[in-house]
């Protein structure tokens, strides 16, 4: 990531791609909507993302376990300055 600007959707969808083979995945950057709050930076872009994602890997396991994996893949990104994720981890169809 270059100074000043966080991570694209498309670096999280690619991560998430390849660790947690989603059967659906949507990574949605909303960090323009957070202007001016803790966290957002002056470009608008790669601070706050929402993350939609349905995996078989997501079966048997709990809501909070769910988003620890999708957290898990991301860290380093939020270690780079990824300030926010908004996760709505589901199960996927039957």
């Amino acid at each position: 990531m270059s100074e000043g600007a966080g991570p694209t959707s498309e670096l999280l969808r690619q991560r998430l791609q390849d660790r947690l083979q989603p059967v659906m995945l949507e990574v949605i950057d909303e960090s323009w909507e957070h202007s001016g709050h803790m966290g957002a930076n002056e470009s608008g872009v790669g601070t706050h993302f929402r993350v939609r994602i349905s995996s078989a890997g997501f079966i048997g396991k709990s809501p909070v376990a769910r988003h620890r994996l999708v957290y898990d893949a991301l860290q380093d990104f939020l270690d780079q300055g990824l300030h926010a994720l908004a996760i709505e981890a589901s199960l996927p169809p039957s």
